[in-house]
């Protein structure tokens, strides 16, 4: 019997990679395809929805990667706990800012409002953890 020693990289890795590769083709379709002025709500939450989850696992990925590459350690599935945190509160800030935009509500003190309101949640997971 072969048994392989378990690769988080490989388990959940790559099936996030693919899942930021298709819904970055939806985002492009959507972006491409769908008319704003025409249909407005589903267009901006398919465009917002894409969006957010292309954005996730992009952020996802960079984080992973630069833990991987900044501690020279083996791979531990809490960098990837901790790289899909971090990556979906920053797609929430994202989002979340370019949806005030949207609104015509976006001034420099809500964008810091909202990062702070991130930074403080991210905060108190990160002391819960430890």
């Amino acid at each position: 019997m072969n048994v392989e020693p378990f690769n988080p990289e490989k388990r959940y890795i790559q099936p996030l990679m693919i899942a930021g590769g298709i819904s970055l083709a939806g985002w492009l379709v959507v972006v491409m395809k769908l008319d704003p002025y025409e249909s407005t709500g589903l267009a901006l939450a398919l465009f917002f929805l894409s969006l957010l989850i292309t954005l996730t696992c992009s952020f996802t990925l960079l984080g992973f990667y630069l833990r991987k590459w900044v501690t020279k350690n083996e791979i531990s599935i809490g960098y990837i706990n901790t790289s899909i945190r971090q990556g979906l509160l920053l797609s929430l800030c994202t989002i979340i800012c370019l949806a005030f935009l949207v609104l015509g509500v976006l001034t420099w003190w809500n964008g810091l409002l909202v990062v702070a309101i991130i930074v403080l949640l991210e905060s108190y997971v990160t002391s819960k953890n430890y």
